[in-house]
C-alpha cells in the first residue's frame, strides 16, 4: 500500500511540473490575483493527492487538474456573490469574463449558470501558451527588482521549490523566500492587468523573461536535486515558451539567440543518460542519438539572429558554443579553440564566476590544463562558488588531466558531497573512487 501511495505522489509530481504553469496562468487570468491563483493551485495539488490515492490517477491527469483548479476559482466567485461583494473590473483581467460577471450582477442573471463547470476540452493549446506567456510578463513587471522577477517566474511558472531556486541563485533560502513574498504583495497591491504588455513596454521586461526561461531549461537539463539526472519535461516546457516568444518577438537577437541555444541543448537530451538513468557526459555521448531536427532549428534561429545585424548578446554567444559541439563529429574533433574564443567574448559582457569556470573547462579540453588550473585557483577566491558542486567537478577533471589523481579524487569527492542530485552524486563518487585506485 505504501508503495502505491508513493507512486501516486511521484506521478502527481511529474504531471504538476508539466501542468502547473498553465493552471496558474489560467487562474491568474480568471482572478487577476497572483496570490489567490497560487493558493488555489496549491489547494488543487492537495485535492489531487487525496483523490488520486483514493480513486486512482485519472485518464487525463492534466485535464483533471485544470478542471478542478478552475472550478475552485469559480467557487470563490460564487462565495463573493453570496457575500454581496461587488465584482469590480479589478477582479478580472479578462474583459470577457468581467462582462459575463457584470451582466450577472446587474441583470439579475444566474451566476451558477454562467460559471458552469469548466470543460477542459474547449481550451486550445495556443490559449494555454498565451496564458503562460502573460504570467511570465506579469512576473517580470518593472515594479519588481530584476532578481525578484526571475525568482517569481521560477516559482509560479516552473513550479520549482524555494530551495531549488535559492541553489540556482547561490543565495540563502530565507533571502529568496522573502523576495518572492514581497514580489507577490507588490503585484497584488498594484492590481496589474493580466495581459501581454504593449510592444513598447515589452523590452523593459524581456531580459527577465529570457533569464527565467534560461534557468527553467537549466533546471531540466541538470536537475539541482532528486533522483533523476534530467527533467526533460522542464526542458520541453522552456523550449515551447521560447518558440512562442520567438514567434511573438521575431526581431530581437537575444530572443532568437536563446531559442537557438535551447534547440541545440535539447538536441542532446536523449544521449545524456543511459537506459538506467545514469548520466552520460559529453565526451562519452553517442552523437547518433542527437536530434538532427532540433540542431537544424538551432542553426536557423542562430542564422536569423546574426542576420539582424544587431549587437550580439550572451545568448547568441552561448548558442555559438553549442553550435561548435553540434558541428563536431566527435568530442576529439571539437574546435575547442573556437569555444575558448567565444567564452572570451562572453566574459566581456557577462564577467561572472560561472562563465570563468566554463571557460576554464574549455581551456583544459583545448590542451591547456595548467592554464585552466590557474584560472580555477583564481575563481576559488569567489565565496559564491565555495558550495558549488560544478566547481569541484571541473577542478577534479582538470587535475585528472594533469595526472594529479589523489588531488582529483578529493575534488570529485567534494563535488559529490555538495551535489543534491543522486544520479550526479553516483557519477562523481565513481570518478573519485577511480582516481584513488
Amino acid at each position: 500500500m505504501e508503495s502505491t501511495v508513493d507512486n501516486t505522489a511521484q506521478r502527481l509530481n511529474a504531471v504538476w511540473h508539466l501542468e502547473s504553469a498553465a493552471i496558474t496562468g489560467s487562474l491568474a487570468r480568471l482572478l487577476s490575483d497572483l496570490t489567490q491563483a497560487e493558493d488555489i493551485a496549491q489547494d488543487t495539488l492537495l485535492t489531487a493527492l487525496e483523490n488520486w490515492r483514493a480513486h486512482g490517477v485519472p485518464e487525463n491527469p492534466g485535464g483533471w487538474l485544470m478542471v478542478t483548479a478552475r472550478n475552485k476559482a469559480l467557487d470563490l466567485l460564487r462565495q463573493k456573490k453570496r457575500r454581496g461583494e461587488h465584482l469590480s473590473s479589478g477582479d478580472f483581467a479578462d474583459e470577457s469574463l468581467y462582462r459575463e460577471r457584470l451582466a450577472s450582477e446587474y441583470a439579475g442573471g444566474d451566476l451558477e449558470a454562467i460559471t458552469a463547470e469548466f470543460d477542459v476540452s474547449r481550451v486550445r493549446e495556443d490559449e494555454v501558451g498565451d496564458d503562460i506567456l502573460r504570467l511570465m510578463f506579469i512576473c517580470c513587471h518593472p515594479l519588481l527588482p530584476p532578481d525578484s522577477r526571475v525568482a517569481l517566474v521560477l516559482k509560479l511558472v516552473a513550479g520549482l521549490s524555494v530551495d531549488d531556486i535559492a541553489r540556482a541563485y547561490l543565495v540563502p533560502v530565507t533571502t529568496l523566500a522573502q523576495r518572492i513574498t514581497r514580489a507577490k504583495k507588490t503585484l497584488s497591491a498594484a492590481r496589474i492587468p493580466f495581459e501581454l504588455p504593449p510592444e513598447k513596454e515589452r523590452q523593459a521586461r524581456l531580459k527577465s523573461v529570457l533569464e527565467s526561461i534560461y534557468l527553467l531549461f537549466n533546471e531540466g537539463y541538470v536537475a539541482t536535486q532528486g533522483a533523476q539526472w534530467t527533467q526533460p519535461l522542464l526542458c520541453h516546457q522552456a523550449l515551447r515558451l521560447t518558440r512562442s516568444l520567438a514567434a511573438l518577438i521575431n526581431d530581437d537577437t537575444d530572443v532568437l539567440g536563446l531559442a537557438a541555444l535551447l534547440e541545440y541543448q535539447a538536441s542532446r537530451l536523449n544521449a545524456r543518460q543511459d537506459k538506467d538513468g545514469n548520466p552520460v557526459l559529453l565526451a562519452q555521448q553517442n552523437r547518433a542519438l542527437w536530434d538532427a531536427i532540433l540542431i537544424r532549428r538551432g542553426h536557423d534561429y542562430l542564422s536569423r539572429a546574426f542576420g539582424l545585424g544587431s549587437a550580439i548578446g550572451s545568448y547568441c554567444l552561448q548558442a555559438g558554443i553549442a553550435a561548435c559541439h553540434a558541428r563536431a563529429a566527435s568530442f576529439a574533433e571539437t574546435r575547442w579553440d573556437e569555444i575558448v574564443a567565444l567564452y572570451d567574448g562572453l566574459l566581456q559582457i557577462q564577467p561572472t564566476a560561472v562563465v570563468r569556470l566554463n571557460r576554464a573547462v574549455a581551456l583544459a579540453c583545448a590542451g591547456e590544463s595548467d592554464v585552466a588550473l590557474a584560472e580555477l585557483d583564481a575563481i576559488a577566491r569567489k565565496k559564491s562558488l565555495t558550495e558549488y558542486a560544478p566547481y569541484y567537478a571541473a577542478r577534479g577533471d582538470v587535475l585528472e588531466r594533469l595526472g594529479r589523481f589523489r588531488d582529483a579524487g578529493r575534488a570529485f569527492h567534494q563535488a559529490a558531497e555538495l551535489s543534491q542530485n543522486r544520479a550526479e552524486n553516483r557519477v562523481l563518487s565513481e570518478r573519485a573512487k577511480a582516481c584513488r585506485l
